[in-house]
């Protein structure tokens, strides 16, 4: 194992990839120190202290081994993030309709991802009271993904007759979806001193570890606002490296349009207001018929391609001729 001292933490200090682990590696340290004044100072705070320093020292090993699992495996993971996205979808106008229809949205992508063999995990996920989401965000891995998903960045919207619906009324809702790539040299480097660290427990599936340890991470970064939160990982650790992943991709679409002359962040120009008018794409069941408004273009059989056969749309999208139509 790489060895650990206040002056070889600098060199971790200095690498973005390590950065954070670095200053909680310090931070672990002196609290370990702090404790073992006080039990040099009061005797009878030296069980209590020791039980604590015993828990520090286990979470100082970890931040240890992770970051020397980091540095070993910088290229690999360097090449895995040319096809790395998230995906966040959002419960828009509908109230639950709109929770109903972001969750039907995110299993289609996880149907269809898993049918092309990428690799799909949860993030985060806020339910609402009958299921729906209210957001989620998900991690997809493969060759290309963002090239085959970019044309899902925008607002969705459905057309049906809820099933909570007594009077037989069609309901109009909508749902957001935004994608952002993982790069893999991002060129911006997170300040620890700008994020507050939060953690709780995460709550539902996932087993007696997730649910009774405080594993979920939630991050604000400060300066802009963002707020990031990842429950998917079973340490602390895990979630807290997701969620800054998460923060770093997003901070760099702040930074590309920062020099590009943009004003808005990537996610509200892609999603826009969720407004029911602002739509890219209309999911009608009545009429069995998707239909999307950039190139004009409708597909039958609704549920088939809910249940994730959408490789006709995203086809579609690859079609240079369609692409000239794209708003």
């Amino acid at each position: 194992m790489t060895p650990f001292s206040e002056r070889s933490i600098q060199d971790f200090k200095d690498n973005p990839k390590t950065s954070y682990l670095a200053f909680e590696w310090q931070k672990i340290t002196e609290k370990i120190a702090g404790l073992e004044i006080m039990i040099k100072n009061d005797s009878e705070m030296e069980k209590l202290g020791k039980d604590e320093i015993r828990d520090l020292e286990i979470q100082k090993r970890a931040v240890e081994e992770r970051i020397t699992q980091i540095i070993g495996n910088a290229s690999g993971e360097d090449a895995q993030t040319h096809n790395v996205v998230i995906m966040e979808v959002r419960a828009g106008a509908g109230g639950e309709e709109a929770s109903l229809f972001a969750k039907e949205l995110a299993e289609m992508y996880e149907k269809y991802a898993t049918q092309k063999g990428y690799r799909f995990s949860r993030i985060s996920e806020s339910e609402s009271g009958l299921g729906g989401y209210k957001e989620a965000v998900f991690e997809i891995g493969g060759k290309d993904v963002y090239g085959v998903f970019k044309s899902e960045i925008g607002v969705h919207r459905i057309q049906r007759v809820p099933a909570t619906e007594k009077s037989g009324r069609i309901h109009t809702s909508t749902a957001s979806v935004a994608v952002l790539p993982v790069r893999k040299s991002s060129g911006v480097s997170i300040n620890p001193a700008d994020i507050e660290v939060e953690f709780s427990r995460s709550g539902g599936a996932g087993g007696q570890n997730v649910n009774k340890v405080e594993t979920a991470v939630r991050i604000t970064h400060k300066p802009t606002g963002l707020v990031i939160r990842c429950t998917s990982e079973r340490t602390q650790q895990r979630n807290r490296e997701k969620a800054l992943a998460i923060l770093e991709s997003k901070l760099i679409a702040l930074k590309e349009e920062e020099e590009g002359g943009k004003h808005a962040d990537e996610r509200r120009e892609q999603v826009g207001t969720m407004d029911r008018s602002e739509k890219i794409r209309t999911y009608n069941f009545l009429q069995d018929r998707i239909t999307d408004h950039r190139i004009k273009k409708s597909w039958s059989n609704i549920e088939k391609i809910m249940d994730g056969n959408i490789e006709p749309i995203i086809e579609a999208f690859q079609e240079p001729q369609d692409m000239k139509h794209n708003a």
